[in-house]
């Protein structure tokens, strides 16, 4: 059985965690399969945004498949493991998660991981490994800090207890709740927005973003106005500058 689905249509991927009965738990060799989709969606012209969910109702994922954490010889070998995480923030495309269910431990980290989260309705969203006796390891604290602040990160890191949906929406963690059954429907048509746009403008878009957390107002600024140049260089720019005097729509190449 394939863990990991993927199709592309009309420019937008879709990545399903295709193993409900496990809460779409996920395996090393389900970590592998991502890290070479993210490696084939960087490397596709045809791919202009992605979209991330679980397949089933109940949960988007639960994380790592603890009942294969024991596979690993060493703490060592662990540690240097391909990680799913690592892999969705390896994608120069933009990301959209749709949360379809639990997302916990390393689910509720791949869904940070994504640019744009949105959730069904019923989803619920937690950091349980502190009940365990260890802690995330995929940027939980960093990203959820920068999503929700420092008082309720220590909430959910050191109570380990789930929030619901509402909760994450009012607190920011998500941008939007739908119901279960519009949710893949509606992270595919914000990917299909995303994918109508000019691709290195989107791309140097996403860059910025991340670059904007780890540098000074300053730096932040003057890398923006070189990423913005970049940008104006391009035929992109000349065809949107182009199409807005004609009053046509815009035909972007990714050029």
């Amino acid at each position: 059985m394939n863990h990991i689905l993927f199709e592309v249509r009309d420019q937008v991927a879709t990545l399903i965690l295709n193993r409900p009965e496990k809460l779409n738990a996920v395996t090393p060799k389900m970590a592998d399969a991502l890290v070479a989709h993210v490696k084939d969606c960087n490397a596709r012209a045809d791919v202009r945004a992605v979209v991330i969910t679980g397949a089933g109702e109940k949960a988007f994922c639960a994380g790592s498949d603890i009942a294969e954490l024991d596979g690993y010889d060493t703490p060592w070998t662990f540690r240097n493991r391909p990680d799913y995480c690592d892999a969705i923030r390896a994608l120069r495309k933009p990301v959209v998660c749709a949360i379809n269910g639990y997302a916990l431990g390393g689910g509720l980290e791949t869904a940070m991981s994504c640019d744009i989260r949105i959730a069904a309705e019923h989803a619920r969203f937690g950091a349980p490994e502190v009940k365990l006796g260890w802690i995330g390891g995929g940027g939980m604290s960093y990203m959820l800090a920068h999503s929700i602040g420092a008082s309720n990160t220590a909430l959910m890191l050191m109570g380990g207890d789930p929030v619901s949906a509402q909760q994450a929406l009012q607190w920011g963690l998500v941008s939007e709740l739908v119901p279960a059954a519009e949710l893949l429907a509606r992270a595919q048509a914000i990917a299909a927005t995303i994918a109508s746009r000019p691709p290195i403008a989107v791309e140097t878009a996403k860059a910025n973003l991340r670059a904007a957390y780890a540098m000074p107002l300053e730096t932040a600024i003057q890398y923006e106005r070189d990423l913005q140049t970049v940008c104006f260089a391009t035929e992109d720019a000349k065809e949107g500058r182009a199409a807005f005097k004609a009053r046509r729509p815009a035909v972007f190449e990714g050029r």
